[in-house]
């Protein structure tokens, strides 16, 4: 940190120090945060929750600091800001996922990124870091690091490595699955850091991705405005999903987030356009509404109920049939991620000084 003394001495003053400082202060009052996930713990219960942010890093919070937080921005207070208990330096550019694989002791934490990469590390080890919180980002080192391929051009020219917009667990298959900007999803073997298969067929890069593991299945959302079934034993495409088919619009919309029940026998749709929950087990359409907003998350709760958040302040709860149920007032004042806990928490967050836990 830039110093100087009180006698006005400024021999050590580090003109440096300053400069990042002030643009780390602004790059934090920026950051966007694209995706959480409640850590796995011991008790069962929500401890810590974890953010994955537009700066490239990966942060920890305390559930009981956030909720402190909150209390204070009710209070009147116009700033909201907990501080992490751990902090990685995820990814050069913006994380957009992260995923945990297992929940015992060995437990990993997978993410990914702008950067074309997917990383893991050990929970126990970012937990249980004696590293000062402000110089641990970089010091925590991933045990897993899997970079998606490039494709080769004309006169042999390489492309860029394409972004991963979102990742997917298999624990089943030992394996974890990316959906990238080149328009494919890739299946990588945990265990060895191989790629084991890749899901050709959309037109446009993909959004999300979730895994059926009951029927070794994954379901994609692409920019194309469709999700497609694929059968992980062949990498073959089993059924087309078109959201918005029928509807006398101009333009297609995106498919931006998908979502499956704790039964995997239904899947929630968002796009730009609509919300809407097909049964998988006959691929029919039980309800499609219309949205308030672009939905950019979704998530069932425990009652099989729906959780939706987009690019307005509002968390809406649906039933499965499409009743609107409630609506909640967010403080993000667009949300990227609804994250449930099987306890009946849940958040939404975009930037770090707008968080809200119910």
């Amino acid at each position: 940190m830039a110093t100087i003394n009180l006698e006005g001495d400024a021999r050590e003053w580090n003109e440096d120090a300053y400069r990042r400082s002030i643009l780390r202060d602004r790059e934090r009052a920026a950051r966007t945060v694209f995706r959480t996930a409640f850590a796995p713990s011991e008790r069962h219960k929500p401890e810590i929750i974890v953010a994955a942010s537009s700066d490239g890093s990966i942060a920890c919070y305390s559930l009981e600091s956030c909720i402190c937080s909150a209390s204070q921005v009710r209070n009147g207070v116009d700033v909201l800001m907990a501080e992490p208990v751990a902090v990685i330096e995820g990814h050069k550019g913006p994380v957009y996922d992260l995923k945990f694989y297992d929940d015992g002791k060995e437990a990993l934490l997978f993410s990914c990124g702008d950067d074309g990469r997917i990383r893991g590390w050990k929970w126990l080890d970012v937990l249980n870091s004696e590293v000062p919180v402000a110089i641990q980002g970089s010091h925590l080192k991933p045990v897993l690091d899997l970079v998606n391929p490039q494709h080769e051009g004309p006169w042999s020219a390489q492309s860029p490595v394409p972004e991963n917009n979102a990742i997917a667990i298999n624990k089943q298959e030992g394996c974890i699955i990316s959906a990238t900007g080149d328009a494919c999803a890739y299946c990588w073997d945990v265990e060895t850091g191989k790629r084991k298969m890749v899901f050709r067929g959309h037109s446009d890069y993909l959004h999300c991705v979730v895994a059926r593991e009951s029927s070794n299945q994954i379901i994609t959302g692409s920019e194309d405005g469709s999700a497609r079934i694929w059968d992980c034993r062949n990498g073959l495409c089993t059924q087309v999903i078109n959201p918005e088919k029928g509807r006398k619009l101009k333009e297609t919309s995106w498919v931006s987030c998908l979502a499956i029940d704790a039964s995997e026998s239904w899947l929630a749709c968002g796009t730009g356009r609509n919300l809407s929950v097909w049964s998988l087990l006959s691929c029919e359409c039980i309800f499609n509404i219309e949205s308030h907003a672009p939905v950019q998350d979704v998530s069932f709760d425990g009652n099989q109920h729906i959780l939706a958040v987009g690019s307005e302040p509002i968390l809406r709860r649906y039933s499965i049939n499409g009743k609107a149920l409630s609506k909640i007032q967010c403080a993000p004042q667009s949300a990227f991620s609804v994250s449930y806990h099987s306890s009946g928490v849940g958040s939404t967050f975009n930037l770090p000084s707008s968080v809200l836990l119910e």
